[in-house]
């Protein structure tokens, strides 16, 4: 069993177990269904950076990469770093994050947030409107070309913008979706765990004009930014190479400031 097997197997049944809990039409009473949401696109349009920074504790492949650390700390500090959004983990079994951590994030900051998660159900998309998200992830290696019709257009219909994640060219086709706002190629090999910045760069120009294109993982060094924005990426996800220091705001601040001197 792969490790993206092992976490959709954990995510149903934890999902069966919430449901129970808090039916959908529990969240659906939110004060928060009714936020207009902050464009994660229009900030990443208007941005010299492009950088997207991550919150997360621990990772399937990293293991422990920073658990001293608050997420008020650390997204008030993405914020002043000048970053165009925040991603929050929310998966707890393999990333220790919470949707609690979304929750303080929403309260300190006004940047744009992506709820990082193992979406497999509309569910998951109502609650992160609940907890204060911008945008939500759709993995392109989980989800099937009518799964992610539906859950785009959920998703829209909360008038949340949908980023999809692709790992190759094989994945993109059935996320070109009218719903679909942003594409994003992870650089990691979810068999291996290798990271190449090849696939960015060898999947850029099949992706169409009409989607926003990111790059994920990898990203550890301001020039690997500069080269992949020659193939026309605008956004860039880092986490890891931020979350691995005493102090990830401050890490960040001085990363974006290498690429706006």
């Amino acid at each position: 069993m792969t490790i993206l097997e092992r976490i959709v197997t954990t995510k149903k049944a934890e999902l069966k177990l919430r449901k129970a809990q808090f039916p959908e039409s529990y969240w659906e009473q939110s004060p928060l269904l009714e936020r207009k949401p902050h464009s994660l696109v229009q900030r990443l349009k208007n941005s010299p950076s492009g950088i997207i920074a991550e919150f997360k504790r621990r990772s399937p492949s990293k293991a422990v990469i920073n658990q001293s650390v608050s997420v008020r700390e650390v997204v008030t500090g993405y914020a002043t770093a000048g970053a165009c959004g925040a991603s929050i983990l929310t998966d707890n079994e393999y990333f220790g994050g919470s949707l609690d951590d979304l929750v303080q994030a929403r309260a300190c900051s006004s940047l744009p947030l992506l709820r990082k998660e193992f979406i497999i159900d509309s569910y998951q998309i109502t609650e992160a409107k609940a907890f204060g998200a911008d945008v939500v992830l759709l993995i392109a290696a989980l989800l099937d070309e009518t799964q992610i019709k539906a859950l785009s257009a959920h998703a829209k219909g909360l008038q949340l913008e949908v980023l999809v994640e692709i790992h190759d060219a094989s994945e993109l086709e059935k996320c070109l979706q009218p719903t679909v706002d942003i594409i994003g190629v992870n650089n990691r090999n979810l068999k291996t765990f290798d990271v190449s910045l090849d696939t960015s760069k060898d999947l850029a120009a099949k992706i169409p004009a009409d989607f926003l294109k990111i790059s994920e993982s990898g990203l550890q060094d301001p020039s690997a930014i500069i080269a992949l924005k020659n193939y026309g990426f605008e956004g860039f996800l880092i986490g890891e190479n931020f979350m691995k220091t005493t102090h990830p705001g401050a890490a960040a601040q001085e990363f974006i400031q290498q690429l706006n001197p």
